[in-house]
């Protein structure tokens, strides 16, 4: 059944998606609407401007010009001396370009450079006929006008460029925040957020608050889980317990039933096992991490004994140096390391510590079992990967074993700041480890003071 959310708008219900569309598409709608009603005003009140200029202004001024310069030439006409003088008076004055013609259209003077435009025609009136006439064109001021029609196109162009960016950045920039915030809770960071200060009005308002909603309570259910886990891994640790104190009172009395012990304390001891990857696992969900300096080779002394093994199989690099990690996971990570040279390889052949790529240490197992098969270098380390026993020997795939070993110890690893590895040996058989930064990233380093909650 498809599940809808709704509201209530004007007393009527409808649908959020109905709403934000139907409100989305009027904002739109009367933003541009708006642009384009105030374009369409500038652009009217612009033409009509240049109109009331040219038609009547322009034409009255034109003809007074006209009949100014014929009278005063007519003047001077008959005097070349007068006339010349007065020419040369308006083309600096009215900084123009001037040029005389007689009555048959011959040039009589220049002043200034030859009209390249329209010029201002003003005949010069006589008793018996026109005397001649005076071309006055535009000098130094000749893009003057042109300039003074372009600068209103300009600012209208200004206007609508700028309110055209600024609409954009209104409509996008809300879309793109909560893009954002949706493609990191995807990636898995369920802390991400809207911030509604910013949009806290309108439909990416509603849609931002539904996303931070959603957020929220796939966060609290995914913690919810976790800690459910963890809760029910620890509280099993102590009917484990009991039953392992049950079972070496009933193995001390002796009897046939003791090979029946034998058999429950390792299943007991598995279970105990798992428990413990199941916690390892649990803090490193919580990122309870407790970062502290150890010894190299301490640590994988402590890890031998755990196993009861033999110390004589370490082998410390010389110059391997100190390293920050948290003990109780390097601890669970060694363990599985062993554990699974133990179960596919007959056991370890030889634990070293050698210092690994820059500031890195590196623990490995080697062993002389059969190795891998092509692929499984990689394929190990996947959560529940099991291999079969026809690979190691035997017939059959392997019983008690659900493949979270390998992978935790990838997990562990890549918590602090490194990897694990998997490779065949010369010779036969193969070399599995982890290699972990010396100082773990500052994700890691942050939880140093979290109490811990495994």
């Amino acid at each position: 059944m498809r599940c809808r959310s709704w509201l209530f708008e004007n007393g009527r219900k409808v649908s959020i998606n109905r709403f934000l569309s139907a409100r989305l598409h009027r904002r739109i709608f009367m933003w541009f609407g708006a642009t384009i009603l105030i374009t369409a005003f500038a652009a009217i009140a612009t033409v009509s401007a240049i109109d009331r200029v040219g038609n009547s202004g322009w034409r009255h001024e034109h003809a007074r010009a006209q009949s100014f310069v014929g009278l005063q030439f007519q003047r001077v006409w008959g005097d070349p001396v007068a006339r010349d003088a007065l020419a040369r008076v308006i083309a600096e004055d009215f900084d123009t370009d001037l040029e005389l013609l007689d009555a048959t259209g011959r040039p009589l003077a220049r002043y200034g450079q030859p009209c390249r435009v329209h010029p201002l025609i003003a005949p010069v009136p006589g008793d018996r006929g026109s005397l001649g006439t005076v071309l006055l064109c535009p000098g130094r001021g000749r893009s003057g006008a042109s300039l003074r029609l372009a600068l209103p196109l300009l600012a209208v162009a200004a206007v609508l460029w700028a309110a055209s960016g600024l609409i954009s950045r209104r409509l996008a920039r809300p879309l793109v925040d909560l893009a954002h915030v949706v493609h990191e809770i995807g990636a898995g960071k369920l802390s991400s957020r809207v911030r509604l200060d910013r949009h806290g009005h309108g439909e990416v308002g509603v849609v931002a608050e539904a996303v931070n909603d959603m957020a929220a309570r796939i966060e609290r259910q995914i913690a919810d889980q976790r800690e459910l886990l963890a809760a029910v891994s620890h509280e099993l640790r102590t009917p484990l317990a009991r039953i392992r104190l049950l079972t070496e009172m009933a193995r001390g009395g002796g009897g046939p039933s003791a090979p029946v012990f034998d058999d429950l304390d390792r299943e007991v001891m598995e279970i105990d096992a798992l428990v413990g990857d199941l916690l390892a696992s649990s803090r490193i969900d919580f990122a309870a991490l407790t970062l502290t300096r150890l010894d190299p080779a301490e640590a994988a002394i402590r890890a031998l004994e755990r196993a009861g093994l033999d110390p004589t199989l370490l082998e410390v690099v010389e110059g391997t140096p100190a390293f920050e990690a948290d003990a109780t996971l390097l601890a669970r990570a060694l363990a599985n390391l062993l554990e699974n040279a133990r179960a596919h390889a007959g056991g370890a052949e030889r634990l070293r510590v050698r210092p690994g790529g820059p500031s890195r240490v590196v623990f490995e197992v080697e062993d002389r079992g059969p190795g891998f098969a092509d692929g499984e270098e990689t394929r190990i380390f996947e959560p529940f990967f099991r291999r079969e026993r026809a690979q190691c020997g035997e017939s059959g795939a392997e019983r008690g074993s659900l493949g979270l070993g390998l992978a935790l110890c990838k997990r562990i690893a890549e918590a602090h700041g490194g990897r694990a590895f998997a490779e065949g040996r010369e010779g036969g058989g193969a070399r599995v480890g982890i290699e972990l930064a010396l100082r773990p990233p500052a994700s890691a380093a942050r939880l140093r003071d979290r109490p811990r909650r495994a």
